[in-house]
């Protein structure tokens, strides 16, 4: 009733050109492990297929009335918003890596208290493989319907504080994060970074459902951006969503059949003019049995954010058991 062990290993084969003739160091890039305990072991590879194991999530959980504590590999999900999230301090989530539902965890502890019903209080730390911390508390607690969260602490050399919030207005979504960082080294001599995503999303009365957001980094470039986070499988943080000054974000999905569900999602960089299309379908084939065509198409000249990584195209079957 009070103990609770958690083991989740991934199992991964990939395989093409992709590799061996575009993108050499991806293999690199997917056998990476950012955290304290390196749990991704690559088991064959050459430069055209690596095939590996992550334990992704591995850890300890103590709950006792109102309060749990859990202790190694795992997700702490500060995030509110459905693509940037620069509340997430402990484990950012990178929007292209599509194929991966279970997102990736961290190393850490992390205690949280239940103050109420819809409030709580949460203390969490953790250390990366270059032993570096990241530790900050967050308090949650709902007013006028709304969900709303504090959170300050330090993430590797910054101290951090944000918020964020999560409601309606007229039916319509209506959510937030917010984050500050300001170097502890240098806190004297810089004025510190904003990273601020909102979002909005409505689903009409035919179930046809849409998805915008911005994102806003107050150092990001109002040029060229050369380094795209597609890449950037592992290394991804909050601070470094969009090297952009600004991103937009809009998707619309509908389900044409009860089984068959088309979604198109884009993202665009207003001042390299780079932009980011992402079409899929989704074919529930049998109870068990999801068939899903995706494509990633970066369009933008060379050295822009999303532009010079050209068109890729992806088929998932998925069979759940």
């Amino acid at each position: 009733n009070h103990f609770n062990f958690q083991l989740v290993i991934r199992n991964n084969f990939n395989f093409g050109s992709m590799m061996s003739r575009f993108y050499p160091i991806y293999s690199s890039y997917l056998t990476a492990d950012n955290g304290w305990m390196d749990l991704t072991f690559k088991l064959a590879s050459d430069p055209s297929y690596v095939l590996y194991s992550n334990l992704d999530r591995l850890n300890f959980k103590l709950s006792f009335n109102k309060l749990e504590v859990t202790v190694g590999r795992q997700r702490i999900n500060w995030g509110i918003n459905t693509v940037w999230n620069p509340n997430d301090i402990f484990n950012t989530y990178n929007y292209f890596d599509f194929d991966y539902v279970e997102r990736p965890g961290s190393d850490a502890v992390l205690a949280q208290y239940y103050t109420g019903e819809l409030s709580s209080l949460q203390i969490a730390a953790k250390l990366n493989y270059k032993n570096q911390l990241t530790a900050a508390a967050m308090y949650k607690f709902n007013v006028a319907n709304y969900d709303i969260q504090f959170l300050g602490g330090v993430m590797n050399k910054d101290f951090v504080a944000g918020m964020g919030w999560a409601g309606q207005i007229k039916g319509a979504g209506f959510t937030g994060e917010a984050s500050y960082f300001r170097n502890m080294d240098a806190f004297s001599d810089t004025t510190g970074q904003w990273v601020i995503s909102v979002s909005g999303n409505y689903t009409f009365k035919n179930s046809l459902f849409i998805n915008a957001s911005v994102i806003y980094n107050s150092i990001g470039s109002t040029g060229p951006v050369r380094i795209n986070n597609f890449l950037q499988l592992a290394n991804l943080s909050p601070k470094t969503l969009t090297l952009s000054r600004l991103n937009w974000f809009a998707e619309a999905s509908y389900p044409v059949t009860p089984l068959i569900k088309l979604d198109v999602s884009s993202i665009m960089n207003p001042y390299d003019n780079s932009a980011f299309l992402g079409p899929s379908v989704d074919f529930s084939m049998t109870e068990n049995l999801e068939l899903f065509v995706m494509g990633e198409v970066f369009l933008g000249k060379q050295n822009t954010e999303y532009g010079g990584f050209g068109q890729m195209f992806y088929m998932r079957l998925k069979w759940s058991f």
